[in-house]
């Protein structure tokens, strides 16, 4: 990703950087901009949304003297100034200097007003959490060595690390601290606090923590609308509505029915994946490492798809993601699509038989068992 920001900053164009809370977007931003003349103002903070509101009263030029001429300017949580984008619209079509970056953990607010506000003038990248090769690479015994190598050697700390991982999810601090479960629990309540309630999307937090429970039991099953209205009390078109936040605001993502005709799979079921086991475990209040946890399936398959998820993103989403089940009752729990070449994949926690043969027969495409003990599997280029 760092690669890919780098090349951004020279575009000209603002760019829009989203992710979930605390993914690590502003430090990435931080990181690539040590040596540069920049300015930081987070709108979390009322005195720096103040001072931005006060330089958008001045003519560009003088707003940007008013800020010290920076090279970049960045705003973080820009989400909670609806306003800045047209200011920034204003201020970027008048040609000030600074490159401008706007930072957000909820696509709800920035991403549909960038469309509109920013059209052409725009690049928008999602940073989600860390990846698993990242986290292992980062490790001090994997230094120096490629993938294959430290898959090879370091088979019982990969295996180690993987638990900790599925039970605590892959955000930066999360991985880096040693009161995992607190943070985790903190966090939970910030997303629904701060991203939701006080953008006014939801009403009550017992309303959405209540389905999203649902949701994080219901890991790796097709999800029924008609169902989880029934279960949570909520209306049918408020689930609908509440699982559109959730996206928009990273908590979750669907995944849908793959059919070789696409108006079909309009009506199909979705199955619904968090983007982080760590938020899903923290919902529960249930972060064990144990292999035998009762719900270990449905942990490793959401881990995996997420890490193919994550992947995709950073990309920049060259791949459609799928499950697919026939009317006969076979399945397959993930397939990849890129121009029109099928990768299709079951995800067992341990080894076990093969996979079956119907999807390869009606579309021509082997399916891959991805289990425990090569969890640095990476898809076909």
């Amino acid at each position: 990703m760092e690669d890919i920001l780098k090349k951004d900053l020279s575009s000209g164009k603002v760019i829009v950087l989203l992710g979930p809370r605390q993914s690590g977007k502003t430090t990435i931003i931080r990181h690539l901009l040590t040596d540069q003349k920049a300015v930081f103002l987070n709108f979390d903070v009322d005195s720096e949304k103040q001072r931005f509101t006060a330089a958008s009263t001045l003519d560009p030029d003088s707003a940007m003297t008013a800020f010290g001429n920076p090279e970049f300017l960045v705003i973080d949580e820009a989400q909670r100034l609806p306003d800045s984008l047209k200011i920034v619209k204003g201020w970027h079509d008048s040609g000030v200097k600074p490159v401008i970056l706007l930072l957000g953990s909820s696509a709800i607010e920035i991403s549909g007003r960038a469309a509109e506000s920013l059209a052409g003038r725009n690049i928008k990248r999602i940073l989600p959490p860390l990846t698993f090769p990242e986290i292992v690479l980062s490790r001090p015994w994997a230094a120096g060595f490629d993938s294959g190598t430290i898959a090879s050697k370091f088979a019982p700390q990969i295996d180690s690390l993987l638990l900790s991982c599925m039970a605590y999810g892959h955000y930066p601090e999360s991985v880096l601290s040693s009161e995992k479960r607190e943070y985790l629990l903190n966090l939970s309540s910030d997303v629904i606090w701060k991203d939701l309630l006080q953008l006014g999307l939801v009403r009550t937090p017992d309303s959405i923590r209540r389905m999203l429970v649902l949701l994080a039991h219901q890991t790796g099953s097709e999800v029924s609308i008609n169902e989880l209205s029934t279960a949570s009390g909520l209306a049918r078109n408020t689930v609908e509505k509440y699982l559109v936040i959730l996206e928009q605001a990273f908590i979750v993502f669907r995944l849908p029915a793959f059919s070789s005709n696409p108006r079909k799979e309009i009506s199909k079921s979705r199955k619904i994946y968090f983007w982080d086991t760590g938020i899903r475990n923290a919902l529960l209040n249930q972060f064990s490492e144990d292999p035998f946890r009762p719900d270990i399936g449905a942990l490793w398959e959401n881990w995996v798809v997420s890490e193919f998820a994550k992947r995709n993103l950073i990309s920049g989403q060259t791949e459609n993601l799928y499950f697919w089940r026939s009317n006969a009752g076979s399945e397959v729990d993930l397939v990849v699509s890129r121009d029109n070449r099928l990768s299709a994949y079951e995800i067992k926690w341990n080894r076990r038989k093969r996979p079956g043969r119907a999807f390869t027969e009606k579309y021509g495409a082997p399916v891959k068992v991805i289990h425990r003990s090569n969890p640095l599997f990476m898809p076909d280029e």
